[in-house]
């Protein structure tokens, strides 16, 4: 992935505020901040206008940490879309390395459930240590629920090099109890914000050089109670007053009041053509003069703009270049006030035109945003429908439903558009109104004269019905459905079938649309169909049906089912020699060379995978590639080439183990395992259940717990091995699954004959058992008959043992110490130390007792 910020992100809005020259230094404040952030938790709370942006640019602008922004908008309630800006934010500070290996978690957003995408994040800034400060403003926008569970999780798990600030004009919508009963939260109210009298007159006299008495600034301060925004609109107000006390007596009451009488005061002292240039430019949220040119039929914004900045009229910049800019926001909404208030129709047509100028510039998800503000549901539905894919490869699928619940009148939207809210509902599990809307398109369609049209919806709802079907998990009701539409034509939009399934895995039947590993005889016969009825209407190479054959064709491997795991293969590869799609190309390369290794040919594995990383540039990929390089080193026993590959991975046994990490991390513990490194292979493994067991990963909880079993088995702990491998026996019998204990070879069928003595001697062990002798007996039976020749045995080396080294291993054996050997081999102390450490890495070990282990494993000693 590139390290450049994505179209798709707002620079603006992950870039600190510049700080004002027109404001007081709160020294206080600023100290209480800097006390604060030894902590996990600064919150700063107040209404709007009391100073919590300029303060927390304030502190960011003095403080040598390194300072994450995001400023919040109400597009920001999709937990995708929300952490999706966080990680860029996060990443723009750090070093090229760590920010390359942030970037690498994006795909983990769409790909995995938010939290193995935040304990991934957790992990990888444990890993930098660099002090961060991470600061969120206006979090009030946020009423996610989903978000607020994902903050709390991040917040409670960061490490101590991270400090987070949130800023909102409410109280946060999580407890903070557990955190402050440690001490770790400090926070700043309203109270705290509001100006005293010093500061008060510090900003008055000294910042803004008004002529103001004592008395004159004590009774504005007690007017304003301290009001940041108060005082600012005061300051603009009286410069065009003779009588000060006159206007300070004219107004009073809370500050509500006082900012509706101030705002009107400012906005009534201003040229006739700066007026008008404010409300116009109010649509926007964030603004630069190309884009307020468009809106406001003019050629002069850059100069508006600038005048504003000069009377410091509420205008926030928004870079360091001075380009882009935004109105406070209490400002914003009294001019947009003003501006429906005084002209409806000039404020739709304002939206208007602001929907059209942003889509040209290509930032479509604001143009969508005006589109809905103009009542333009016809703009909206275009764009919606141009934006729509984008979103879905984003995977901010909460973000796509909130813009159609915006649209007041459903049945204003087409039934194109119908049919795709209810695609939309769906992908956001809500299948109650996913199956009400299609009852509505239903009703729509048939009143449709236009054949192609109508033929079109029809089969569009056929499509999403038959998904929904099949999302909800009732196989048997799908089979039936789709019998009747076998002869039915298929929906044209390339939405419905381009949809990219997979971002990050290393086998399609670990995604979703996998069933993230479960195998059974309705999923297998609903592939096959599903393959069947696409290609009979012309869609072969969609990306849906590659993804659907991908996945039955690694079913049947796992089957054991070789031959046509063999035919779906060749089809795949086929259809993709022009569709450079990672999430298809990767799972197809893997299972080819799978294949090499069933067939013994391993040099035709190891070509494959060397011209995939030869094709491959997106770091993601390449590590899943020299994960599986790993495993291939490993089945050869050329232990020494598999450590060397492991080293390109980063990746050690006591690093907290990332769900996003988890193929290459598995492989990590094939290579510990190796090395007789049971138990930190095993620690490993311990913690990547609980999140194989949240992501509900059928196949990694197979793996995983056939190698716990295999590790405690080669440990001679044979009861905790026959417990494990029940755990992987069950999930394998529910699922036929095969494979995935053949390829552990000669190890396993040890394991589960062990297993199956067990089971006839001592059957209390499982008094509940749900594994059937027959299914295990298969297994067993389908081991070929040679596993492991003895010259397999002997090539396990990668580089034989001189002779030196084998008299060492001979004295080992007979228990010599370093000295003994030294004599007996005429050779210094220091040069056996030597000798020693050489035969210990040519044998992947690390001690004498691991040394004997593996010389008897590989006949070294016969």
């Amino acid at each position: 992935m590139t390290n450049q910020i994505q179209p798709t992100i707002l620079k603006t809005k992950i870039t600190l505020p510049v700080p004002k020259d027109s404001s007081v230094l709160r020294s206080r404040l600023l100290d209480t901040l800097n006390a604060g952030s030894k902590g996990r938790l600064t919150i700063v709370t107040a209404p709007a206008g009391f100073g919590k942006t300029t303060l927390l640019t304030q502190w960011a602008d003095s403080n040598s940490l390194p300072c994450v922004w995001l400023s919040l908008d109400e597009m920001d309630n999709d937990t995708v879309r929300f952490w999706r800006y966080i990680l860029h934010a996060i990443a723009s500070v750090l070093p090229q390395l760590n920010r390359e290996h942030i970037y690498n978690l994006e795909r983990a957003l769409s790909g995995s459930s938010i939290y193995s995408f935040l304990d991934s994040l957790i992990n990888e800034l444990f890993a930098s240590s660099k002090e961060i400060a991470i600061l969120i403003d206006d979090y009030h926008i946020i009423n996610d629920a989903h978000i607020h569970d994902s903050i709390t999780y991040f917040i409670h798990y960061l490490p101590s090099t991270i400090h987070m600030i949130i800023s909102s004009r409410k109280e946060l919508p999580f407890s903070t109890a557990k955190w402050t009963v440690q001490n770790e939260v400090s926070s700043i109210d309203m109270e705290q914000l509001q100006f005293t009298l010093d500061e008060a007159e510090l900003f008055y006299t000294n910042v803004n050089e008004l002529e103001l008495s004592h008395q004159q600034i004590g009774k504005l301060h007690e007017q304003t109670g301290g009001w940041a925004a108060g005082l600012q609109l005061v300051t603009l107000s009286i410069r065009s007053k003779t009588d000060y006390d006159h206007f300070i007596q004219e107004f009073n009451g809370d500050h509500r009041n006082v900012s509706d009488f101030l705002f009107q005061e400012v906005m009534s002292g201003l040229p006739d053509e700066l007026y008008t240039f404010l409300l116009d430019s109010s649509v926007l949220s964030r603004m630069n003069a190309p884009i307020t040119d468009a809106i406001t039929n003019r050629s002069n914004s850059r100069d508006m703009l600038e005048m504003i900045k000069q009377l410091n009229l509420f205008i926030i910049p928004l870079d360091d270049q001075n380009s882009w800019f935004r109105y406070h926001h209490l400002f914003a909404q009294f001019l947009q006030g003003m501006f429906k208030k005084n002209s409806p129709e000039g404020w739709l047509r304002a939206n208007r035109m602001a929907s059209e100028c942003l889509a040209s510039y290509g930032f479509m998800d604001e143009a969508i945003h005006h589109a809905l503000e103009a009542q333009d549901f016809d703009l909206t539905q275009r764009y919606l429908a141009q934006n729509l894919p984008n979103v879905l490869r984003q995977g901010e699928h909460k973000t796509l439903l909130l813009w159609f619940q915006r649209i007041p009148d459903k049945t204003l939207l087409t039934p194109e558009m119908s049919l795709l809210y209810a695609f939309v509902l769906l992908l956001n599990s809500d299948f109650l109104e996913a199956d009400r809307l299609l009852e509505k398109v239903e009703q729509e369609s048939s009143s449709i004269d236009e054949p192609s049209r109508k033929g079109q919806l029809q089969s569009g709802i056929l499509f999403v019905r038959a998904n929904l079907m099949f999302l909800n998990g009732d196989f048997k009701k799908w089979l039936k459905f789709v019998e009747g539409i076998r002869d039915r034509i298929l929906p044209e939009n390339a939405v419905f079938y381009n949809y990219n399934y997979n971002l990050s895995e290393p086998l399609v039947r670990r995604t979703p649309l996998g069933l993230k590993g479960v195998l059974s005889a309705d999923t297998d016969t609903i592939g096959r169909m599903f393959n069947e009825i696409l290609e009979s209407h012309g869609w072969t190479q969609s990306l849906i049906n590659l993804y659907v054959k991908q996945s039955l064709c690694e079913g049947y491997y796992e089957w054991n089912e070789l031959d046509k795991s063999r035919k779906l293969l060749n089809e795949v590869e086929r259809n993709t020699l022009q569709m450079p799609v990672p999430g298809l190309f990767i799972p197809l390369v893997i299972m080819q060379a799978r294949f090499h290794i069933v067939d013994q040919n391993f040099d035709l594995a190891h070509e494959r995978i060397r011209d995939a990383i030869q094709s491959t540039s997106e770091a993601h990929w390449l590590r899943l590639l020299h994960a599986f390089q790993i495993r291939l080193y490993l089945l050869e026993g050329r232990l020494i080439q598999a450590k060397k590959e492991a080293e390109k991975l980063g990746l050690t046994a006591e690093a907290y183990p990332a769900f996003n990490q988890e193929y290459a991390n598995i492989a990590l513990v094939r290579l510990l395992g190796k090395q007789r490194k049971e138990a930190e292979a095993l620690r490993l493994l311990e913690r990547m259940k609980p999140q194989a067991a949240r992501e509900q990963l059928i196949s990694s909880l197979v793996e995983i717990s056939a190698l716990q079993s295999l590790l405690e088995y080669q440990r001679g702990l044979k009861d905790k091995a026959t417990q494990h491998i029940h755990e992987a026996l069950m999930l394998g019998e529910q699922n036929r699954y095969v494979r995935s204990f053949l390829d552990d070879g000669a190890d396993m069928k040890a394991v589960l004959m062990h297993y199956l003595k067990v089971k006839q001697h001592e059957p209390s062990m499982f008094p509940s058992s749900e594994v059937t002798e027959n299914y295990v007996h298969q297994l067993v039976a389908s081991f070929p008959k040679e596993i492991m020749s003895q010259k397999q045995h002997k090539e396990e080396l990668a580089e034989p043992l001189n002779r030196n080294e084998i008299n060492l291993l001979r004295l080992l054996n007979q228990g010599a110490t370093n000295k003994q050997m030294a004599e007996e081999l005429a050779l210094s102390p220091g040069t056996v130390r030597v000798y020693l450490s050489r035969l210990y890495e040519k044998l992947g070990v690390s001690s004498r007792t691991q040394a004997l282990l593996a010389a008897q494993n590989l006949k070294l000693l016969e």
